[in-house]
Formats: C-alpha cells, structure tokens, sequence
C-alpha cells in the first residue's frame, strides 16, 4: 500500500525472491499487463509526457525527439525518489515514460504493475548499451527497462575552500568528518545513499562491502543514524539533492554526490572560476557504491508506442552525447568510453575519478531491494536524521 512517503510499505512481488547480483530475476509478465503488439505506429498529434529528476534529461534531447516523431513533449520534474514512486504509482498524472528508476525499486513498480513490459522490437538500439544490461540482475532480459545513467556515488569538494584532501586519508569516507566544513558539508536526500555513506565510514570497504550498504543488523542501522547525527551536530548539516547548484556557488565545500553531479557542477561554475576548483573522491580500487538507473514505460501511459521509442531514442549514441554534455550523468554506452567523454569535453579531464567503465560498475556495491521489515528500519534512521537537521531534534 501506498504512504505519504511513498511505496514504503509495499511488499516485495509475492512471484519472486529479491533480485541481487549473485540472484538474478527474471519478472514475469501477466496476463493482465503484457507488452503492446509488434508493428503500431507512433501515436497522432499525441503528447508525450515525460517523468524525470530535475536537470537529468536536456531540453535539446525533449525537442529533437519532438520535432524527429512530430509530437508534443511535456516533461514533469520531481527532486527525490520518494516523491517521485508516489507520483507515478498513483496513476492520475498519466505520465509516458518513468525516467530515472533506480534498480532497487523496479521489482516493486513490477509488482504492484506501475510499469509495463516492453516490446524489444521498439527498442533496437540496446545493443549500443553495455553488454550487461541485456540481462540485468534487477531485471533479467530487460523485460521492464533499459538503462538511462551509470554513477559512483562519492564525495564531491571544493577544493578552492577545503585543505583536506580525501586521498589522503586511511579511509575516505571520513572526509566530511574530517574537514568539519561548517555549515558548507551536505549529503544527499536519499535515505538508501545517505545512510550507506555512515555505514561505509563506520565499517569501510572490501571486496565483500555489498553486505554493509545493504545493512539488515538493526545495530549496524542505528549506527549509522548515530554516525549521520554526529555529522549533524558538527557541520549544522544541509541534506539536499542541489549538489551541483551548492557546489558551484559554493554553497557546499563538500557533499556527498553522485558522479553526474560533480561533472555538472563544473558546468555550473562562474564565469572565470576553471574546472579544477571540483574534486571528487571515490575508492581508487572501485569498492564504493555503483548503480545505474534505468527508464520505463507506465503502464497508464497513453502513448506507448511513442514512449517505447523515447525509450529508443535516449540510447542512441548521438542524442546520448548530447545529453550527457547537458546533465553531466554518463549513459553506459560501448560507444561512450572515458577518452571519448573526455576528448568531446563531456567529462573534464580533472574529474576522471567521476567517470564510470564497465569493470567498475561490474565490480562495484550495489544497492539492492529490502524486504519491508529491513526498508521501516532505514526509514526510521532517515527520519532521525532529517528531524535533526532540520532543528525538530532527534
């Protein structure tokens, strides 16, 4: 059932065990909800209503795809995922296309039939994506999505602002403690993100750290609301998903970020302010949280054909350029390689460290879907640490 916050009661899908790298699932499709048939036209003087985070998708991609299928396109924006489940699960929006869906959640959105199955036919050019995401562990024979971006999430820095350099230190995920930026450190507003980042200063990282930002100890969960409070009481914590805004006025000196966010940052700076002024920290060794998130069709959508097409259309090579040098997120394209992103000036050559290859994200720790039990435990902790930073108390 539905909450105020969102989906964070609803069950896994009764159909199946939760999905994880080592446990791949493949949704089924039901009688009720099938694919839309081979050989339909795109629909007439239709308008195409598109679902995404704010600043994800560029405007330029919306009006190329408007003028190639001469349609309309309306884009609605949301600013964190758990507005953004409960906007689109309600259904009276009748939005198209879901853009943006984070793995951990498709198996709810299938289960609870928000989203449609696709039809491959519509979608010829996945084989421009990496090879993994033909079969996803999330969504094996991507029945439901395709993928949209590729991130690491790490700790973006002004380095005009901050001394401390996280390279430097024994663990990493320290930073923000360390440099105590008062009144400049923020993190993101998404619980899963958030309290993963307390878990990682708490407990480090290894080669088997998949188990520790997908916590299901109630003491490791506490922990790490208790981490992020302390956090809190020392910086005077801002929790917001403005990272590349707050990082180019310098609002921020150091947040916790996706990738994308630290390239767009750079974007964003003030005339005359250069590019190296953006650090970004992530585990040279790639064990740190990696994710992609993916689009999908709405099952209420009531222009599918042309949404299978959008679909279609954001992984094709050239409008993926385009789009990654407007949102600074990295599509996992084969023909986006870090050289290519950064000789057309997509990805900066001082944020390397942003950028995402394919062994990375193969190798990386992903966040996976909880059973209900586990999600009320991390929401609890969230709800702790957003009262505190907003001066209600603990």
């Amino acid at each position: 059932m539905l909450s105020a916050c969102g989906l964070v009661s609803a069950a896994p899908p009764r159909f199946s065990p939760l999905p994880d790298p080592k446990h791949p699932v493949r949704w089924p499709i039901s009688a009720s909800n099938k694919p839309i048939p081979d050989g339909r036209r795109p629909e007439a003087n239709a308008t195409l209503k598109v679902f995404s985070w704010v600043h994800r998708v560029s405007q330029r991609s919306l009006h190329d795809f408007s003028r190639a299928f001469k349609c309309r396109v309306e884009l609605t924006t949301y600013a964190t995922m758990t507005e953004a489940l409960a906007r689109a699960s309600h259904g009276r929006d009748r939005f198209d296309v879901f853009m943006g869906v984070p793995t951990d959640v498709v198996g709810v959105l299938v289960g609870r039939s928000v989203i449609q199955p696709l039809n491959h036919t519509y979608i010829p050019n996945i084989s421009e994506a990496w090879p993994t995401f033909t079969d996803p562990f999330y969504d094996s024979h991507w029945q439901y999505t395709v993928p949209y971006t590729a991130y690491t999430t790490g700790i973006a820095w002004r380095k005009d602002h901050v001394d401390t350099d996280p390279y430097a230190l024994l663990n990493g995920w320290d930073f923000p403690w360390h440099a105590a930026a008062v009144g400049k450190t923020g993190i993101l507003d998404d619980y899963r993100e958030s309290i993963a980042l307390a878990l990682l200063k708490d407990n480090g990282t290894n080669d088997d750290s998949s188990d520790t930002i997908n916590a299901t100890d109630p003491l490791l969960i506490n922990n790490a609301r208790d981490t992020l409070l302390n956090l809190n009481t020392l910086v005077r914590l801002h929790i917001d998903n403005k990272t590349s805004a707050h990082l180019a006025t310098a609002r921020s000196w150091i947040h916790y970020a996706w990738s994308g966010q630290a390239v767009a940052a750079v974007k964003r700076l003030p005339p005359g302010v250069p590019a190296e002024v953006i650090g970004y920290w992530f585990p040279p060794d790639g064990t740190g949280p990696v994710a992609n998130d993916t689009n999908t069709v709405l099952r209420g959508a009531r222009n599918p054909v042309l949404a299978h097409l959008f679909l279609n259309f954001m992984l094709n090579p050239s409008n993926a350029m385009h789009n990654m040098a407007a949102t600074g997120f990295i599509q996992p394209l084969t023909y986006a390689s870090l050289p290519r992103l950064v000789r057309d000036g997509i990805l900066p050559a001082s944020l390397t460290s942003a950028g995402i290859t394919h062994t990375y994200w193969a190798h990386g720790l992903k966040e996976v879907q909880f059973l209900p039990a586990v999600d009320r435990l991390w929401r609890q902790a969230w709800h702790a640490v957003l009262r505190a930073s907003s001066g209600a108390g603990p």
